[in-house]
């Protein structure tokens, strides 16, 4: 291919299809490193992959990751989880955007890079994917409505803390109605008067047939949402007034079951920091 037919690509690329800023998709992967493998996961994760996998592909356009400590991962709940087993696998976690329409052209180079990046041994093997999946945006809930920063922000603002959950609809057709309630009037009155500034709802769409092996197929895709509480302060510090209890209100409304309550407080790029509190 000559350079004159690679920048004509590049421009039609840029020049035609959706180019908004709003989240409508998102990669949301938790990943367990294997034990003694932390120090050179994070690092390769951070060095390599967070950029080469991730953020300098097309549409992709904000990411940020995040840690379970040890302590942060005894919070963990419900104890018999559909999404870790056990509960309290998966250190790490992270978090990107992708621009809304434009999901299927990013699918199409992500598994493309990522078929290179395993030929070229640039994949780490000692870890496994807990929880890996794209998801489409279906709502943000603001606690202070028009104020502050916006879920497009979301991953670029200093939050202090994020909590990752996970519910189950009782069927595919309660999904919408679990969505509506939650969106309407349980996360309302949660967000009120807490540390949390928004949250966003997503619901997981399957991985392509020629995803890289080591990777899952998604569960739940009929049913399930998946949820990202943005903290302004450390999750220790706001769990058990804001946190605890969330299993046993989702339960009540007949609508659905959580499977995952999980918190975690953000990495620092370039460094270690957090490792050694890991195990």
């Amino acid at each position: 291919m000559s350079d004159d037919t690679r920048s004509d690509l590049y421009a039609e690329l840029a020049s035609t299809g959706p180019y908004g800023v709003r989240p409508g998709h998102a990669l949301i992967t938790m990943v367990e490193p294997h034990p003694g493998h932390e120090y050179a996961y994070n690092r390769w994760y951070e060095d390599d992959h967070y950029y080469a996998g991730a953020m300098a592909m097309p549409w992709m356009y904000a990411g940020r990751r995040w840690v379970a400590t040890r302590d942060l991962r005894l919070l963990r709940y419900p104890e018999k989880s559909a999404v870790a087993q056990p509960v309290s696998a998966g250190c790490y976690l992270s978090t990107y955007w992708i621009t809304a329409g434009r999901y299927d052209d990013h699918m199409r180079w992500t598994v493309a890079i990522n078929r290179r990046l395993n030929r070229d041994a640039r994949v780490y093997r000692d870890r496994t994917h807990v929880f890996t999946a794209f998801q489409d945006h279906e709502r943000t809930v603001y606690r202070d409505g028009a104020a502050g920063p916006r879920d497009v922000h979301a991953l670029d603002h200093p939050y202090a803390g994020l909590v990752l959950q996970v519910i189950d609809a009782e069927s595919e057709d309660a999904r919408p109605e679990l969505l509506r309630w939650l969106a309407g009037r349980h996360l309302p009155e949660r967000l009120a008067g807490s540390p949390a500034a928004l949250v966003t709802v997503f619901r997981p769409t399957p991985l392509p047939g020629d995803r890289m092996t080591y990777v899952k197929q998604v569960e739940g895709v009929g049913t399930r949402l998946t949820l990202l509480w943005f903290l302004q302060a450390d999750p220790r510090d706001c769990w058990e007034r804001h946190f605890t209890g969330l299993d046993e209100t989702v339960a009540a409304s007949g609508l659905g079951r959580v499977e995952l309550i999980a918190p975690f407080v953000p990495t620092v790029p370039g460094t270690d920091t957090h490792v050694n509190e890991l195990r």
